[in-house]
């Protein structure tokens, strides 16, 4: 390697074309640039470091072996892609990610031509490539297409089903698995990388040709044998055989932080002709940043933090988490009950199973990034008399609604959602905003649908589930903190289907579903300085919905204004279908639903997003007035 430029490299380079303009052994230097340049973005705005950390070498390799963006780039979930971001002409904004009007967490297509495809789920990155590269090849382009996908993702079904296909189609395509779930050991030092720079060489696959072709012509016993033998030979010295099986060219495994590994057997897969092929490169995740190779998670997402220490910039609150509250409270009802059994998809610490793991052990399960199966497999176990509380985040619960809809809910089968992140999630934008379980889950006859209003209320709702046993039932709660209310020590089921009034008025009624309370009581109080009496109440269930709730808040008041943090055709449209059923509309009766808009919100803080979505007490009072017909500002200049 030659002597380090006195001049930081990452400032020459502003883009792949620029960065393509170094000599390869500048590469070192500029990839130690980029993992500082992460380290101290990552350090001002949170989000996700440890993934991107241990891609920094892969990424400026690929960049500077394919020809991006007419090469195109695709990177699984976007963990990793900050590297990619600071060398994609994004690095004068990369301060400003997951902030509102910044930059996204993930990769995003209206953000950059680099990003070909956006990300957030898992696993999309192999299916998403091959349809690009199935389009080329159907217009006669000669463009790469490379997925990167980390084994992790590789949990994931969809991820086999798009090597199936490949392997089939035979399109050209690259797959680089990144592996981070492993130390590099000795097989992946000089040895390795040099049998994989062989194997990945056009000389090797030539040979290979051409010992097919003369296999092909020997009689079909011996073309067996003779390409059996070359596939399990290989397979013995690279681990492959499964790949190769699906039809894939497999490639390492190989050292994804040292660069003259990755050059040449990159430049080999670049310029390879035949089909799809799988290099197999393994990093560390957090590399080069001691307190996130030291963390238990590598740093996978974390806050603000001071670059020195790694010590995370954590809010002062004495309100618990939701998530905490649901993995205690589950524990407190588990050691009662034996039968509870608690399924996460890959998310134990987000979903708060972690928790229930360290009690439990024997009864928890983590299946992978796979929803389909986790609800699945939670039905099997109900069918056994089992209780299992299925926690998975409301959109990753989208993965699995199939499985929701024909093996839960058609059979009745007593499987617990436990739905987090429902409502808007803040820094992690649409992609993760939980907006439509309500309707996605509310028009599946025979569920039981409950949202927590505050952390105490959760304890209670747990509790609630575990106590129904002829009906899947599902539990939303948000992202985050609580409202800081004295918490129960244990929870006591809650009559299925009935609400509560919290606040008596006459004029006004607030019916929330959900966290929003917290706002509707806080326009309430300014409703009743502007004269206007209000009632404030809690549905808590969206099905089976309080008929009688609805209908006397109906009776009782001029204006009803429901409010939820979820998209149309949830709990709104369920009140307003019976307020028709029973002529509740025909008496003047002034209805107002409250939603989330029709539109997917970019990330910001929680309480801006909320307010951009018209659902905090500013917007709630604002719905009143209009609904009654007065001027809110008129109205507001009476009363100062």
């Amino acid at each position: 390697m030659s002597t380090p430029s006195p001049t930081p490299l990452l400032d020459r380079v502003k883009t792949p074309d620029e960065l393509r303009r170094l000599k390869p052994e500048q590469l070192r230097q500029l990839a130690d640039e980029l993992r500082q340049e992460t380290i101290s973005a990552v350090s001002v705005t949170g989000g996700h470091l440890g993934a991107g950390l241990g891609v920094v070498e892969l990424t400026v390799a690929l960049h500077y072996v394919f020809n991006t963006p007419d090469d195109r780039l695709i990177w699984d979930v976007g963990h990793q892609a900050y590297p990619h971001k600071i060398l994609t002409g994004r690095r004068d904004r990369i301060r400003t990610l997951r902030q509102g009007g910044g930059l996204s967490g993930f990769t995003k297509r209206s953000e950059s031509e680099y990003d070909p495809f956006g990300a957030a789920h898992s696993s999309t990155s192999i299916s998403a490539g091959l349809g690009m590269a199935v389009a080329r090849d159907l217009s006669g382009g000669k463009n790469n297409v490379v997925a990167v996908i980390g084994d992790g993702s590789m949990s994931a079904g969809m991820a086999y089903e798009a090597m199936n296909n490949a392997g089939a189609m035979n399109s050209r395509l690259v797959v680089i698995l990144n592996d981070n779930d492993m130390s590099i050991a000795p097989p992946v030092g000089a040895m390795s990388a040099y049998l994989a720079r062989l194997i990945s060489g056009h000389t090797y696959q030539s040979i290979r040709e051409i010992a097919k072709n003369i296999a092909h012509k020997l009689p079909k016993f011996f073309e067996e044998r003779a390409m059996r033998a070359e596939e399990y030979a290989r397979g013995m010295v690279t681990g492959g055989t499964m790949f190769e099986e699906l039809g894939f060219f497999y490639v390492g495994p190989i050292d994804g932080h040292n660069l003259d590994h990755l050059l040449p057997v990159l430049t080999n897969v670049r310029d390879a002709t035949n089909g799809p092929i799988l290099v197999h490169v393994v990093t560390q995740k957090g590399k080069g940043y001691a307190p996130a190779e030291a963390s238990a998670d590598k740093y996978h997402g974390v806050v603000k933090f001071d670059v020195l220490t790694g010590t995370q910039v954590k809010a002062k609150s004495n309100a618990p988490a939701y998530t905490a509250v649901f993995g205690q409270s589950l524990v407190k009802e588990a050691q009662k009950d034996d039968k509870i059994v608690a399924i996460t998809a890959a998310m134990p610490s987000g979903t708060g199973i972690d928790t229930f793991g360290k009690a439990f052990p024997e009864r928890t399960f983590d299946v992978g990034i796979a929803e389909q199966h986790a609800v699945t497999f939670a039905a099997g176990l109900a069918t056994e008399g089992y209780k299992p509380f299925c926690a998975i985040y409301s959109t990753f619960l989208q993965r699995g609604y199939d499985q929701v809809v024909h093996d839960v809910a058609i059979q009745g089968l007593p499987v617990r959602f436990a739905i987090d992140r429902a409502g808007l999630v803040g820094a992690d934008g649409s992609t993760h905003a939980g907006a439509f379980d309500n309707a996605y889950l509310g028009c599946l006859p025979g569920f039981v649908i409950m949202a927590a209003a505050d952390e105490a209320d959760l304890v209670h709702m747990i509790a609630t589930q575990v106590a129904i046993n002829d009906a899947p039932s599902a539990l939303r709660y948000p992202r985050g903190e609580g409202r800081g209310v004295e918490m129960p020590e244990f929870g006591v089921p809650l009559e299925i289907g009935k609400g509560r009034v919290l606040r008596e008025g006459n004029k006004v009624a607030l019916l929330s579903f959900g966290t929003r309370l917290g706002e509707a009581l806080k326009a309430a109080d300014e409703l009743e300085a502007h004269g206007l009496s209000t009632t404030v109440a809690d549905a808590r269930f969206m099905k089976p919905l309080d008929i009688d709730l609805v209908l006397k808040l109906a009776r009782e008041h001029q204006v009803l204004l429901t409010i939820e943090e979820g998209s149309i055709g949830g709990f709104g449209s369920h009140v307003l279908q019976a307020l028709s059923d029973h002529g509740a509309l025909d008496n003047g009766l002034r209805v107002r639903s409250m939603v989330l808009p029709d539109e997917f919100l970019d990330h910001d803080t929680p309480a801006a997003m909320y307010a951009r979505a018209g659902l905090d007490a500013k917007a709630i009072v604002a719905k009143a007035f209009e609904a009654l017909g007065k001027d809110i500002k008129a109205e507001t200049s009476k009363l100062a």
